[in-house]
């Protein structure tokens, strides 16, 4: 006579607790995202604390809408072509960001950008850029 093994036994039950504790992850770091875009839209800011960078692209935000302020313009930064770890906050990188029209117009890296939101998708004549108040922050 044979006894069970634990795998039969408990996996199951240990198999749906990880499915239900990932889909709490995934909501948890959804509801992050939605609360700082409505900081960052309507409150205009100010940009910490903000969700990390590994929040954002579990919550299906896979974009990061940047204002440049030299030229008034809006552009997306895919978020999983990033070179920081998943633990670095979404607004560590607003040092980072550079327009390429300002830097080819002064010859050296211009920097002076503002973070708008984080998006679901990239920006296109479909979905324009998002409402900002540059006068609040």
């Amino acid at each position: 006579m044979s006894t069970k093994s634990r795998e039969r036994l408990y996996g199951t039950a240990i198999r749906i607790a990880a499915e239900q504790a990932a889909r709490a992850r995934k909501q948890a770091d959804r509801l992050a995202c939605i609360a700082w875009n409505k900081l960052m839209l309507e409150a205009g800011g100010p940009a910490q604390p903000s969700p990390t960078l590994g929040d954002a692209l579990n919550a299906g935000f896979g974009y990061l809408e940047v204002r440049c302020l030299g030229c008034d313009t809006n552009q997306t930064v895919a978020l999983d072509i990033v070179r920081r770890p998943k633990l670095t906050p979404i607004h560590e990188l607003e040092r980072y960001m550079r327009c390429k029209d300002c830097s080819q117009l002064r010859n050296y890296p211009f920097k002076r950008s503002a973070l708008v939101a984080l998006r679901e998708t990239k920006m296109s004549a479909s979905d324009p850029a998002s409402i900002w108040r540059p006068g609040e922050r």
